[in-house]
């Protein structure tokens, strides 16, 4: 079976931290010592959680052979350390699980011509429920339990193909493919799946995402989807608050995963589907105002697509963003799907896949900015497992419905350097170089104090092609000794020796390094 293999070998442990192979040259200078000062006084967000979907793959990994299906769940869920305190996994925190609309069986009359992005239903076409169906999603699910997730979140892309304008599970009209007189049908069919799933499984969804980049018109039927105006997604969020209240569950309704970070404070290009937190959630004599239904989460969702490069434009963006997320008392934003579209201003290309350290850099960047500017409080990544030519996957697969080998990314172990280690209810605080060049190929750190207020972590990210030399300067608390874990070309979370406080920090180049640290 092919798959990335830890090396060692090819890196010298220094004192502090690791440093890549061959070591400095004696007449090479060493990186002038950037102190980071973090002041644990000054809190930001709480941390909700960090998660991936099991779209469009799980449907069938999660039949696989119980050996690969268990190592692939270990990757993306375990928080337990084999030898020498490796990390087996990246511990996501959330699991996202996709609810279909049913074209999968529609089969090729869906009109969706890749068989691998239609989905099942639990909804059979006679109107009846089969907890049975979606089987290798909910082996995921259960996997995903087993190893410590406690969150999980169903979202729609559809709503199912018997309630649909068209009959099918993407709109052809580019019009919302669901009419005013079925948003309560659309309700109580959502409240019957998660009482089912609870009654099936155990599990009860904390939140459901009714709604999926609503903004695009869906109509090429290159997957399941439609889009909405605002005045739509209301009306559908009244009544499945409705619902939710009726069923007397406790599921919060998740808005409003839109298609870019720009829609949520902005209605320049997408009049009636931008500008969503003054929709919902600012203006209470809005027509749009849901902030007060009892199963609304507070929480407003974006899509950092098309907004990450290059950085200037990524960190006035998410300014903004949070800037008028502040604006709306007790809101707060999740970053709730990204992967690596386009070519983001000539930096990297949405394909082909790369297993390789240039993707996992620069997604590190876009959830450094997400979380640092814009105060992210949950970050998502969209394809857990992928089978595709494209950096969209954490864990790619050969594109077989029952058998195949699998390929950790090194996207995987960079986004674990934030999910492995900042725990739900971790606190971001004040994090800043001191006297930092404006260079763009200055380190990118951020900190966050754990939920029990005994450790501090500390995410660097070295996109440079020379090491960096740093120490952290603590305010508010002391600073005990660091355990560090490297993300670099040959090193999976490798951990390092432990760090003594006030000892300087030896960065690799072109690396992600998080350090736990004991808070006194």
């Amino acid at each position: 079976m092919k798959q990335l293999i830890q090396v060692a070998s090819g890196w010298v442990l220094g004192a502090t931290l690791l440093a890549a192979s061959p070591a400095r040259s004696q007449s090479a200078p060493a990186p002038a010592v950037v102190t980071v000062r973090i002041d644990a006084t000054k809190t930001y967000q709480t941390i909700a959680n960090f998660a991936a979907s099991d779209a469009w793959a799980g449907q069938f990994v999660g039949r696989w052979p119980a050996a690969k299906k268990e190592a692939i769940a270990d990757l993306l869920f375990s928080t337990k350390a084999g030898p020498g305190g490796q990390p087996q996994g990246i511990g996501l925190s959330l699991w996202r699980v996709n609810l279909g609309a049913g074209s999968a069986e529609q089969g090729e009359a869906s009109g969706i011509r890749d068989e691998w992005r239609r989905a099942e239903s639990f909804l059979t076409p006679a109107g009846t429920y089969d907890w049975n169906r979606l089987a290798g999603q909910r082996w995921l699910m259960e996997a995903a339990r087993q190893r410590g997730v406690t969150q999980f979140l169903a979202f729609l892309n559809s709503p199912p193909v018997s309630l649909t304008r068209n009959g099918q599970a993407y709109a052809t009209a580019k019009q919302p493919n669901l009419t005013p007189d079925k948003y309560v049908a659309l309700a109580d069919y959502c409240a019957r799946i998660v009482e089912g799933v609870r009654q099936k499984t155990g599990i009860t969804f904390a939140y459901l995402s009714p709604v999926n980049e609503p903004q695009w018109d869906w109509s090429d039927g290159g997957q399941e989807g439609t889009p909405f105006q605002n005045e739509d997604i209301a009306g559908i969020s009244k009544a499945l608050s409705a619902s939710l209240l009726k069923a007397k569950l406790p599921t919060q309704i998740l808005l409003t995963e839109a298609g870019k970070l720009d829609y949520l404070y902005s209605a320049a290009d997408k009049p009636g589907q931008g500008d969503q937190i003054a929709a919902f959630f600012g203006d209470k004599a809005a027509p749009t105002y849901v902030g007060d239904l009892p199963r609304v989460a507070p929480i407003i969702a974006g899509h950092s697509y098309f907004t990450t490069s290059p950085q200037a434009q990524a960190v006035a963006t998410r300014q903004q963003l949070a800037a008028k997320v502040a604006s709306v008392p007790r809101l707060s934003f999740w970053q709730s799907e990204y992967c690596i579209l386009g070519d983001n201003a000539g930096e990297i290309n949405g394909g082909p896949r790369d297993l390789g350290m240039a993707p996992a850099l620069y997604l590190a960047r876009v959830i450094h900015t997400d979380l640092a500017v814009a105060n992210a409080a949950a970050w998502q990544w969209w394809l857990a497992i992928s089978p595709y030519d494209y950096k969209d996957g954490l864990v790619y697969i050969d594109k077989n419905k029952t058998d195949g080998n699998f390929y950790p990314s090194k996207m995987l172990w960079a986004l674990g350097n934030y999910s492995r280690f900042v725990r739900p209810g971790a606190v971001r605080v004040a994090a800043q170089l001191d006297g930092a060049p404006a260079s763009p190929g200055a380190p990118l750190v951020s900190a966050y104090r754990s939920a029990n207020g005994r450790q501090l972590i500390t995410v660097v990210v070295n996109d440079a092609d020379a090491p960096a030399d740093l120490r952290l300067a603590l305010a508010g608390r002391r600073l005990g000794a660091s355990q560090p874990f490297t993300t670099a070309a040959t090193a999976d979370l490798q951990p390092g020796p432990a760090v003594p406080a006030g000892a300087v920090l030896h960065v690799a180049p072109r690396s992600i390094t998080t350090l736990v640290s004991e808070l006194r």
